[in-house]
């Protein structure tokens, strides 16, 4: 809450404070508006001799009777606007958390722990104001405010009152957190468990209806939401109690308040007109302070909901760099990797270790390994989304930082995102301000032209969602126009061409190599295929470099290279 919560107010205190006295004053007038008519009651079934002597509580009715409608309305405008600043500042706060280590978060979490944090979590805070801060003060100033007003005609009934509402405003509460604290925990996982095995199932959907397994898919899914109905069945019940006891003890306090009232006009401490008007008064005090014990009972799912996406702003904290530094193309791009070492939290030992290299500019570098021996890291650590625990990478001379993300290296990923749109603005995300001239540039770089003049709709045909207009290599081809026109001197590339066939990805790599001849690329891959175009060719175990050369020289003198080649051939 600390970090995610009390800057917020703070800074909008001003406006905070606004929309608690708007609301105090509506239910001000609420209260007015039964006093008032209460006593306008009493006092015109006395039958007046004239008009003129209940003209003010007539007038005092319509104005209470504004004041009713119109103070809770500006609150709701006022508050709902304070809200949606926060969820603005949030959102912006989150995605700079998420950005700059996109790659890292997709390793470490689900889409759907991450749709979870920032679709629910983020939303669910906006009660927290709404629903828990706002009504709880202006519930507990009401509760001062009224007792005051009653002591000042009688005390030792004040401090009943205290007492009895105190149910309502303490002790309620108190039991509604204890009792639903562990359910509105469990109902969170459980959503959130929802949201992860549903995007996995949509995800995996083709798979499961090759397999004939859609019938088990569907029984898993209604199973876990009949696991969260009677959690959620079980909430409603208590909220049923709860809600019936407020009503009690809001009854016991109309009846206290009618016996005080009547006495108080038989000692001439109040005149009877009055009686109906503070029986009547209280209804509306107790309707304020009724929404305190919902207000407090959602406290530990809005901690819950801090506390994950505080896991998410934790899971690595970004480097420390100068926010405008930009990268100068005229600037040297050599990479040099000094003693580089790297561990996960929590982990054993280091996923990279002791690493030292130099590539220089323009050089293409292959890097393989067996699945664990560090291939991925290297390329995040490359990337500046993770920063080394031991060492330090320099380009340029200059330390790496996710700063230079975009601006000195680009990444082609296993599977990049298109999104649905057209192939031209997809391309353009590149660059967004790069012309025409660039993008057809980058298009003939990619060889998409042919395939672009055939489509009816050339640039601006839509992929539709995730690219499934088009082919794995004809995806991977516009993700790579979308990276060349980045113009960046270093490209990662993470696997890029899995799932192709041995045709398509053999044009792939003749295509990237041809458009990237005076860049460096750094081409993480399972296989040697293309390796005959690499300058170099590195082998990963254990976190460090076991074999290292040109293919023509592993060729020569090793013999496992050799090996593998041929069964990669093969």
């Amino acid at each position: 809450m600390k970090d995610w919560v009390k800057p917020y107010i703070k800074q909008y205190k001003g406006r905070m404070f606004f929309a608690i006295l708007l609301g105090a004053l509506g239910v001000a007038s609420g209260a007015m508006l039964l006093f008032t008519s209460g006593y306008l009651i009493s006092k015109s079934a006395l039958q007046p001799e004239n008009v003129m002597l209940v003209y003010v509580p007539i007038v005092a009715v319509r104005a209470f009777s504004i004041g009713q409608a119109a103070f809770p309305y500006a609150e709701k405008l006022v508050s709902h606007d304070l809200v949606l600043r926060i969820l603005a500042h949030m959102r912006k706060r989150l995605y700079h958390i998420v950005e700059p280590q996109a790659l890292f978060l997709r390793s470490r979490y689900q889409t759907g722990d991450l749709l979870g944090v920032l679709s629910d979590d983020i939303e669910h805070l906006q009660d927290l104001y709404l629903r828990s801060i706002i009504p709880s003060v202006i519930g507990v100033f009401i509760y001062a405010v009224f007792i005051i007003v009653i002591g000042i005609f009688d005390i030792p009934f004040a401090l009943m009152m205290l007492f009895l509402l105190g149910v309502i405003v303490f002790l309620i509460p108190w039991l509604s957190f204890t009792m639903t604290r562990k359910n509105h925990l469990v109902i969170k996982k459980e959503r959130q468990t929802l949201y992860g095995q549903l995007t996995d199932a949509i995800f995996g959907l083709t798979d499961w209806q090759a397999s004939g397994r859609t019938t088990d898919l569907l029984k898993a899914q209604q199973q876990n939401d009949a696991k969260l109905l009677q959690t959620e069945r079980h909430l409603q019940n208590w909220e049923r109690m709860r809600n019936a006891m407020i009503q009690l003890v809001i009854g016991i306090a109309v009846i206290l308040m009618l016996i005080w009232a009547n006495k108080q006009a038989g000692l001439e401490t109040i005149t009877p007109t009055l009686i109906a008007a503070f029986t009547l008064m209280i209804m509306s005090i107790t309707d304020a302070l009724a929404p305190i014990s919902d207000a407090v009972e959602h406290l530990p799912s809005y901690t819950d909901s801090v506390q994950r996406i505080k896991r998410v702003e934790h899971s690595h904290l970004p480097l420390d760099f100068p926010k405008d530094e930009t990268w100068d193309h005229s600037q040297d791009a050599t990479i040099v990797l000094n003693e580089v070492s790297y561990h996960y939290p929590n982990a054993q030992r280091n996923v990279i270790d002791s690493m030292s290299l130099t590539i220089p500019v323009g050089k293409k570098i292959a890097v393989l390994g067996k699945s664990g021996t560090g291939k991925s890291t290297l390329l995040k650590l490359l990337a500046g989304v993770l920063e080394p625990t031991h060492g330090k990478i320099t380009v340029g001379g200059k330390p790496m930082h996710s700063g230079l993300l975009s601006q000195a290296v680009a990444v082609l990923n296993q599977k990049p995102h298109l999104f649905n749109t057209t192939i031209e603005n997809n391309i353009r995300i590149g660059n967004p301000h790069a012309s025409d001239a660039a993008i057809q540039n980058v298009v003939d770089q990619a060889q998409l032209t042919e395939l672009i003049d055939s489509l009816p709709k050339g640039l601006q045909t839509s992929v539709e969602e995730l690219g499934n207009r088009f082919s794995g290599g004809e995806r991977q081809r516009i993700a790579f126009a979308r990276v060349l026109l980045q113009n960046t001197p270093i490209i990662l590339v993470d696997e890029a061409t899995v799932g192709l066939d041995p045709q398509t990805e053999r044009e792939l790599l003749e295509t990237v190599f041809k458009a990237t001849t005076n860049k460096t690329v750094i081409w993480v891959t399972h296989h040697l295929a293309g390796a005959h175009m690499m300058d170099e060719i590195l082998f990963l175990r254990h976190g460090k470099i076991y074999i290292q050369g040109s293919h023509t020289e592993l060729l020569t003198t090793n013999d496992y290279y050799k090996k593998l080649y041929a069964m990669d051939l093969g």
